[in-house]
Parts: structure tokens; sequence; C-alpha cells
């Protein structure tokens, strides 16, 4: 069996972070087809503001989902790709369109927990071989999660 090399990482190496990182793009798949119901249904009095974060915040994991593919792809593995495979995968779950904005923004909150952990997971199993730039990348993301958590929850107070 010939080894794949990339950036000094062989695939046999790499398998753990690779799994990882396709349990956060799962997860943020979902997560993002959230917030677009939420962009769309939101109503009442905060519509104005919600509407708007909704919309932020589905661009940003927008992006996110795109980089930690083109990361897993430098691996020379395939990233999770359909909506079969993320709804099987994602510990995130999805909702109706029937929710105050309130309780969409606490099923946000929710989301933004369970992320954290599969991005804590991932990061981990990076670290376990090396890899600062998956490092570097989700800890951006953890960071910015973390500040987007302490934004809504005191949205909600």
């Amino acid at each position: 069996m010939a080894t794949f090399k990339k950036l000094g990482f062989d695939s046999e190496e790499s398998k753990n972070v690779v799994d990882t990182l396709n349990l956060v793009i799962a997860n943020l798949h979902v997560h993002y087809q959230k917030l677009r119901n939420y962009h769309w249904n939101v109503t009442g009095s905060d519509f104005f503001d919600l509407h708007e974060q909704f919309e932020n915040e589905y661009n940003e994991v927008k992006l996110e989902i795109d980089e930690i593919a083109e990361r897993i792809r430098v691996f020379g593995h395939t990233p999770v790709s359909t909506l079969k495979e993320y709804l099987e995968m994602a510990e995130i779950k999805e909702t109706g369109t029937d929710l105050s904005g309130e309780e969409m923004v606490k099923e946000v909150l929710s989301d933004f927990e369970i992320l954290l952990s599969f991005m804590v997971d991932a990061l981990e199993e990076a670290a376990a071989i090396g890899d600062v730039a998956t490092e570097d990348m989700l800890t951006g993301y953890i960071k910015r999660t973390e500040k987007m958590h302490w934004m809504l929850t005191s949205f909600i107070k």
C-alpha cells in the first residue's frame, strides 16, 4: 500500500484529524441551515436585530465549512458532503419554523456548545500529530464561537 504524504502527514496519521473535522463539518452544516431557517422566519419585536444577526452568523459559518473542507483535501481525504451524511453524523438537530426569537437564540446557543466540543476534539487530534495549521484554524473558530455565545447570552438576559 502506497503511503500518501502531504505536508509531512501521511493519510493514516491524519485520519483522526480528518474524522473529527468531518464531524465539525456535519454539525456546522446543520447549524448553518438552522440559521438560514431562523433568518427567514424570525418574527416579533427583535426581528431586525435577529434577522441581521442570523445572516451574519450563517455567512461566517459558510466560510468555516469551506475552510475545513479544504483542509481535509490538503490531507488527501474527501470531506463529507451530502445532506444525508450531515444529518446522520451531526449531534445538532433541525428545528421547525414556529419558534419565538428567544427560542431561536437558545437553539443557536445550544448549537455553539455542541460545535465547541467537536472543535476542541478536532484541535486535540491536530495537536497530537503536530498539525499547527489545523490547530490555528480551529483556535480562531473557537474564539469566534465563544464570543458569539457570550453576545447572544447577553441578548436574551
